[in-house]
């Protein structure tokens, strides 16, 4: 398969490796970063990036987020949200250090730069708190997001390979 035409996707993993399960979506992009994968496929840290993201968010054709998803479901579950289903809101802050990710992408569509293709694949986390493990019910499921991120890839014409010795059901 070719490489997706014309333009960047960009992968964000978000979220605070010291959140406990919030930081699933670092987790994943750091295992990501061992597939092969074409040179138009951009993976960035969005862990406290905040509006630093959006210029890269606005230079994209496509954005894939990487995240911890809370939508009710058992722990573990994974979720996809296609762009119209993802949370975006502007509110007044105290701080522009309190501008989190759904401001950035409400920020993008404000001006008209959020890609058409935005996804985010996510995992519901069981806890987050100060720590610096994934609860085992996600922790369990890590894999499966790098999978779906990777098939999601595939399906937007990007040739992605699992690194050496992971199995043929990731191929």
């Amino acid at each position: 398969m070719s490489d997706a035409p014309g333009g960047t996707t960009l992968v964000i993993g978000c979220g605070n490796l010291l959140g406990a399960d919030d930081g699933v979506g670092l987790t994943a992009l750091e295992r990501l970063r061992g597939w092969d994968l074409p040179p138009d496929v951009e993976l960035a840290d969005g862990g406290t990036w905040g509006l630093n993201l959006l210029p890269l968010i606005e230079g994209a054709t496509r954005v894939l987020l990487l995240d911890a998803v809370k939508m009710g479901a058992t722990p573990g579950s994974l979720t996809t949200l296609e762009r119209d289903q993802i949370p975006r809101f502007l509110s007044t802050k105290v701080s522009p250090h309190q501008i989190d990710l759904r401001e950035v992408l409400a920020l993008a569509e404000f001006r008209g730069t959020l890609p058409e293709e935005t996804v985010v694949i996510g995992i519901e986390p069981e806890r987050i708190e100060m720590s610096a493990d994934l609860s085992p019910a996600v922790a369990n499921r890590v894999d499966d997001l790098v999978v779906s991120a990777a098939e999601r890839l595939r399906a937007w014409g990007h040739s992605v390979r699992p690194p050496v010795g992971v199995g043929a059901c990731t191929s």
